[in-house]
Parts: structure tokens; sequence; C-alpha cells
């Protein structure tokens, strides 16, 4: 019996027309994963958010809930570990699922024809239709688009989906605009479209047309059947999660002790000051670092609002919290490039400095 792998390329052999059974089991494994988080955990508490309006709370410095509570006359060293261990615990129900969907997906992928099209520009909005429904923070789509990378999707489908699972999620959008003034919303959105609708093609135009080959292609028989499809899709998602685990793990506690550590050095006064264009720039530079949770970049900057924080300084953060953080960078360094990843960071920290400035000229 002849055995043939799925290829990387836009013409792969026709013997993918013989996955439909390990598609089928991909496509429940999916549905399954998602469908039990979705339910289960991220919509209701994305709700329970968006209810609580004008009342949302945040315990955490990086988290809405806290396990351990952290007080700024314990010595440093006990403010980061704490800090870290409540990131870690407020982000282990969607880490979970990233890191049981990102091997699904790429599980799946591997089972089609063609998981890009030749225009970047169509693989763009692919890639964020994708990327709205996930309702995960930048952190935990971190893992799933390494898989969908690793699958064989482009660049900018990556991208785009990273940036419009945290900031184009309906919740999130409906938030944004319940909380904030409509002119400071549409800035917010304007400048996610921008990543996604020009930052990624662009990057996405200087990387090499060439693709790798799968990196963990199901084995699919020239005639499959149900219990070779079980064998061959358990085998695929096992390979495809140690591929995702391996690099993603060590790197979302790196993150997690990196993000505490800024988080807990950073002043408490240190926005009540007069906004600045140094101050702006700085503000967007240390937002665009920290791996915060769903939703949390409209929560905070509210609470900021509300405590009289310019609003230059909230408008940066609206603008770069959430939208990448050193966790999500990391991963695309180590996935796609360290340039894309520093040029991801560098232009969400420029796109929030300018609207912390142009708020802070004609607002």
């Amino acid at each position: 019996m002849s055995v043939q792998a799925s290829a990387l390329d836009l013409h792969p052999p026709l013997a993918t027309t013989n996955a439909w059974r390990s598609r089928a089991l991909a496509v429940i494994l999916m549905i399954a994963t998602a469908g039990i988080f979705w339910v289960d955990s991220r919509y209701p508490a994305l709700l329970k958010r968006y209810h609580a309006g004008a009342q949302v709370k945040a315990a955490g410095a990086l988290t809405f809930g806290a396990v351990y509570q952290v007080d700024r006359s314990m010595p440093l060293s006990t403010r980061v570990w704490r800090t870290t261990i409540n990131w870690l615990d407020a982000n282990r129900v969607g880490m979970t699922f990233s890191f049981l969907f990102g091997p699904a997906a790429l599980t799946f992928l591997a089972t089609l024809r063609r998981r890009r099209t030749r225009s970047i520009y169509l693989n763009t909005l692919f890639g964020a239709a994708a990327g709205m429904p996930l309702a995960v923070c930048t952190n935990c789509v971190a893992p799933i688009a390494r898989g969908l990378y690793a699958s064989g999707m482009s660049t900018e489908s990556v991208l785009a989906a990273m940036f419009a699972s945290p900031a184009l999620n309906v919740v999130v959008l409906a938030m944004t605009f319940a909380l904030f003034p409509i002119p400071i919303a549409l800035l917010k959105l304007a400048t996610v479209l921008f990543l996604i609708f020009v930052f990624a093609p662009a990057v996405a135009s200087r990387q090499s047309k060439s693709a790798p080959s799968i990196v963990c292609p199901i084995q699919i028989p020239d005639s499959e059947t149900w219990s070779q499809a079980l064998v061959s899709t358990a085998r695929s998602f096992l390979k495809s999660f140690w591929y995702v685990f391996r690099v993603a793990f060590p790197l979302m506690i790196l993150a997690a002790v990196l993000g505490a550590l800024v988080i807990e050095l950073l002043p408490t006064q240190a926005l009540i000051a007069q906004a600045t264009v140094g101050g702006i720039l700085l503000v967007a530079m240390v937002a665009a670092f920290l791996p915060v949770p769903m939703a949390f970049d409209v929560a905070i900057a509210y609470i900021a609002m509300t405590k009289g924080v310019p609003l230059p300084y909230i408008v940066t953060i609206l603008c770069t919290l959430g939208i990448v953080s050193v966790f999500s960078l990391s991963v695309v360094g180590k996935t796609i490039s360290w340039k894309v990843a520093a040029a991801a960071y560098a232009t969400v920290a420029a796109l929030g400095t300018l609207a912390g400035i142009i708020t802070r000229t004609f607002f």
C-alpha cells in the first residue's frame, strides 16, 4: 500500500482527496475543543465583563482576578512571583484551549489541498475572518498562530488572525464603544484595521514566497479506512501538539515573569503627570510589551480614565495594550521571523504613540 503525504504549496498532489475521513475527524476535534471553550468559559466571561459596564474591575496588575494579593510594600521579588502566578492562573483556561486548538487546526489544515491563495489581500481577509470568532487574547492566540503557520497558511493570514482575535471580537468591540466616546473608539478601531489590512500584507510581501514542507503531515493511504483515519489523525495531532508546545510553553513562562517584572517596576503614579510626547511613547512601548488577558485593555483604560489619567495616555493604552505582547511576539519570532516580530512591536507602539499625540492635539 503506497503512502502519500500532504505537501505545502499552492498545487499539492490530488491524493489529499482521499483524506476525507481524517479531515472529518480533525474537524470534529476542532469543533469539540472550540465549543467547550466558547460555551463553558470564554463567551460567558466576556459577556459578564460587558454587562459589568462602568463597574468593571481588575484585581491584579495584569489580570482581572488574583490568586495572591500584591501590595507595593512587599519586596519586588515577592510581587513579581505573585503577579506571575496570578497571570498563569488567569490564563490557564485560554492557554489550555490554544495548546489543543492550535495542533487540531494544524492537523485539519494538513488535509486540505490549499491553505492560501495567490492574493495577499484575500489571504489577509481570510485570516481576519478566522481570528475574529476565536475570542482569545494575544497570548492565547500565539500557539494557535504557530499551528496555522506550520500548516502552510500565509504570513499575512496568520498575522491578521493574531490581530483580529483580541481586538475585533464582537463583545470586545461592544465594550469599547459602550465605555468610550465614539471618536476614541473609532481611533482604536482604525489602528487595528491598519495592522490587519496594511501592516500584515506589507510585511508579508517582503517575505519569501516559497513555502517549506508541512511540519506535521497526515500520512494518507490510497484507500483510507476509519480505523486508519483515526490512527493517522491521532498521530498527527500528537506530533502537532509537541511542535506547538515545546516552543510556546517555555516562552509562556518567560513572558509571565517578564510581564510581571515590568509592571511591578513601574512607579504607581507614573500616569498621573501631564501627558507629554515622551510619556506617550513610553506608555506605548510598555503597553505593547505587557501580556494581558482578553478585554483587559478596554477595562484598564476605562478604570484609568475614571481615576483621572490624562486622555492621551488612555488612548495610547487602548491602542497598544493587548494587541501584541512579549509572548505573542516571541512566538512569532520563533515561528515566522524575528524581523516580523520586531516590525509588529514597532508598528503597534508607533500607532499607539500617534493615537496619543492626535488625542493630545485635538481632544
